[in-house]
This record gives structure tokens, sequence and C-alpha cells, in this order.
């Protein structure tokens, strides 16, 4: 069992390792043609930051599928099954749709327009869901027209919830990494756990989607130098979408029956997240319910369910104060509670103590949303092992002092002949060379108000 593992971290690490290689290159082609559109109403970042970033991930996605072409313990994969050769048909297509959309700002109808298209492409090779396990029921076979449906509901569905999260710098790529980890988790305990090989596919998409996430989320953590774009973020919940239809759509709950005594009862083991996925409500419940209240938002306010606005969760989470950085980890961890919590208890459902940690991560959870300005403060002698915003009390002490003793005296040349000439540097501290013009105590400031900005 030692060599598939290996097999699926080499994919993961050649896909992260291509993509975040060709993020730089593909961030220097996005500044050259413009691709850097201007601040809007609804943005949080200050400056205008190239798109485009989806190119990056869409060749880590072809180097990871290659690679694993060619190792032997995933080459099956290809060989027996044409979902892989579905998911790169679908997101070349979804891929291309996002980049015309990051240069040239298409209308949202027409990418709508495309992302069914793209999900009748997968459909059409073989990748759709072809029964349903029912609680109490079984498995239920769908018609052709049915499985279509639901397939292309399912792909819509996720890569709007994807894109509609993608508003903070990492946001997107690390939740979808997240969500992509309890995924690979679920169908490798599927594929290696219970002999089901009809999960192989979905586990390589994981792996793969794990190394898109991972290389390119280096190059757009806070303050990001890149964006992905509807390229990369229609990209990434198109290959989410496809390892949630591949598992659900392909694995027969009657293979469980050897393991847990029956068709209803496998279909009851597999229920927290067999149904969660077609909804789906776990593995990407916080963009899901994101979606949900975007579209009854903008309904009810007479707009297009498609208009942006700045009423999103991670909006909310910047407008009761907690800075850009935390309102990100604040999402993560809801995002693992979630997804590793159904992962976890469809393994043990009758374990009392994963439901207890669950309730008691849920309590730590609510404490952070309650108390936006508390900031954690590491001790002395840890101070060089930890981010300087967890050090910066003292030092922004002293740079005040320092500051208020600089700008004494030059206020008062302010007050001769200087002053018009120096009037423009003080209205523009909000800039980025601003800050150090004024000294340490207007960086400092500024820095927080550029947080609480976003």
């Amino acid at each position: 069992m030692g060599q598939p593992v290996r097999d699926y971290l080499l994919t993961l690490c050649v896909t992260a390792a291509v993509t975040y290689l060709l993020t730089g290159p593909v961030r220097k082609f996005a500044i050259a043609i413009g691709a850097m559109p201007a601040i809007r109403a609804r943005d949080v970042h200050r400056e205008p930051t190239p798109r485009l970033g989806g190119i990056a991930m869409f060749g880590g996605l072809c180097a990871g599928l290659i690679v694993a072409d060619h190792l032997y313990n995933l080459n099956s994969v290809f060989e027996l099954s044409s979902e892989p050769r579905a998911l790169l048909s679908g997101a070349a297509l979804i891929w291309l749709i996002g980049v015309l959309d990051d240069k040239f700002e298409l209308d949202a109808l027409i990418k709508l327009g495309g992302q069914m298209i793209a999900a009748a492409v997968m459909v059409i090779q073989g990748l759709t869901i072809l029964w349903l396990p029912i609680p109490g029921v079984g498995t239920v076979a769908l018609t052709q027209w049915q499985g279509t449906l639901l397939t292309v509901a399912l792909v819509v569905i996720t890569i709007n919830a994807v894109n509609f999260v993608d508003g903070l710098d990492g946001l997107a790529s690390g939740m979808v990494c997240i969500a992509a980890a309890a995924f690979f988790l679920y169908t490798y305990r599927l594929w290696y756990g219970y002999g089901i090989e009809a999960a192989a596919p979905a586990t390589l998409f994981a792996a793969v989607l794990m190394g898109m996430c991972l290389g390119f989320l280096p190059h757009n953590l806070h303050p990001a130098r890149i964006f992905m774009g509807d390229s990369g973020s229609m990209l990434i919940g198109l290959v989410l979408a496809a390892g949630a239809i591949s598992v659900t759509g392909q694995v027969d709950p009657d293979l469980m029956n050897l393991f847990v005594g029956g068709e209803r009862a496998a279909t009851h083991a597999m229920l927290p997240v067999f149904i969660p996925l077609l909804l789906p409500l776990t593995i990407i419940a916080i963009p899901a319910a994101d979606l949900v209240l975007a579209i009854v938002r903008r309904t009810w306010n007479g707009q297009s369910p498609f208009a942006a606005d700045r009423g999103h969760l991670h909006h909310r989470l910047l407008e009761i104060g907690h800075s850009h950085s935390r309102s990100v980890l604040i999402m993560y961890f809801w995002s693992a509670l979630i997804a590793f919590g159904a992962v976890g208890y469809s393994v043990h459902s009758t374990s009392l103590w994963i439901v207890l940690v669950i309730v008691g991560l849920s309590a730590v959870g609510l404490v952070l949303l309650l108390m936006p300005r508390f900031t954690p403060r590491a001790p002395r002698w840890a101070e060089a092992f930890v981010p300087p915003r967890y050090r910066r009390r003292r030092r922004a002490v002293a740079e005040r002092e320092a500051g208020a003793e600089d700008q004494q005296p030059s206020q008062g040349a302010e007050m001769g002949s200087q002053a018009p000439e120096r009037t423009p540097v003080a209205v523009g501290v909000s800039g980025v060379n601003g800050a150090t013009a004024i000294g340490p105590r207007s960086r400092l400031s500024n820095h927080d108000r550029a947080d609480s900005s976003r």
C-alpha cells in the first residue's frame, strides 16, 4: 500500500512544482497583455493586480495527468476508464472561457453557457452520474437524461460556488485544497480500503487538485502578486465537481455489501459523504452556502443573481473587524472542520467522540468569530519562529515613539516655505510609496487600514 501513496505524492508534487514555476512567467505575461483590470467597488485589494493565474494551474493539471499516466500504480486509471480524458476535455474548455473572461470581461450568461457545455462534454465522454444511493431505499438507477441533467447541475453549482468565494487573497485556493485533501482521504479509503476500483479516478483527481492549489497558493497569499481569475476558479471548481461525480455516480454501494452487510447498510455507511457530495454541502459547504445566500440576497434586492456585490461571507468578516489574514484563516478553519468532520463521521459514524470533537471545535470557531480584535502574541523565546505580525506590538510602540519625535520638527518645517511642496506627499499616504515618506508610524497605521478595508 506504500507504493500507491508514493505515486500519488509524486503526482501531487509534480503538479504543485509545475504550477508554482509557471505562475511567475504567467504573471509577467498578464502584465504585458494588460490583464490587470482597474479597482472595482467590490474589490478589497488596493492596487491593480494581474489575473490569468489559471494558465499556470492548467499547466499543472496537464503535467500531473501526464506523470500519473506513466506511473505503474496509476496507469490503470487511464487504461480502464475514460474519465481522465473527459476531465481534461472539460477543463480545457472551461479554462479557455476563463482566460477570455479575465482579459475581455465576458457576459455572465456566456460564462454560464460555457460551463454547461463543458459539463456536457464530460458527460458525453462518460463522466456522469449513473445512480444515486438513497438512504432507506438503496441504489436508484437514473435514466440517461436524469443523469445528464444532474451532472450538469452539479458541475455548474460547484464552479460558481468556488468562483463566488474567490474574493480574498488565498481564500479560494486554500479552501479548495482543504476540500481536496478531505476528499482524497475518503476516496483513497474506498479504493485501497474496500478494494473499489471505481474510486481510483476520483482519488487521482483529488491529488492533482491539491497540487494545483498548493503550487499557486504561495503567489496568492496576502498580499497577492497574482490572482487566479475566472480561468483558475472555474477550473478548480470543475475538477472538484468531476471528482464528486466520479465517486458518487460511479461507485456502486452494492460493492460494500461484503463489508457492512447489505445494500441499505452500505448506503447508510456512505451517507455522510455521498449525499453531501451531490448537493454539495460538506466538502464545499462554505462556498455553497455563500452561493445560496448571494442568490437570495441579490434576488431580494431586485438584482441579477450574477451581479457582483460586497455581501459575501468574507466581506462580512472584514466588516465586523477581522483583518484580511484572519478572515482567510477563519474560512479555512470552518472549511476544514466541516470537510474532515464529514469524512471522520463516515469512517466512525457510531463513535460519540467524533461528535464531541466537532462540537468543541465549533465552539472554538464561534469564539474566534466574536473576537475580531483579539491578536495572539508569542512569548519572547518564540518570537524568532513566528510571523512578524505576532511580535509587532513591542516594535510598534518603539516605532510610534520614534515617529512622533521625527514628525515634530517636520511639522515645524511644513509651517514655513516648504509647506506647499510637502502637502501632496501627506495627501498621498494611502499609496504604496506614501507610507515611507512620512515615517514608521504612518506605515503601521496605513497597513492596518489596508487590512481592514479589504
